[in-house]
């Protein structure tokens, strides 16, 4: 990750990583599992949702900071 001139927008890229890994961490224990029932299911794709929206907010968030600098 490119070092961050806005404290803020750090600290923002930050909380998103760690909700990415959150949900990583979430379908991976899901993944593991033999069967899934229909709420899993559901979480599985909500998660993994969840998980690309966080890596498209922090890619966004790099490259405005980079434009900025």
């Amino acid at each position: 990750m490119d070092e961050v001139q806005d404290p803020t927008l750090s600290e923002e890229i930050g909380r998103l990583h760690a909700e990415h890994h959150r949900y990583a961490q979430r379908l991976e224990e899901l993944v593991q599992k033999p069967y899934l029932s229909e709420d899993e299911q559901l979480e599985e794709v909500r998660l993994k949702k969840l998980k690309l929206h966080a890596k498209d907010l922090i890619f966004a968030l790099q490259h405005r900071t980079a434009a900025v600098a």
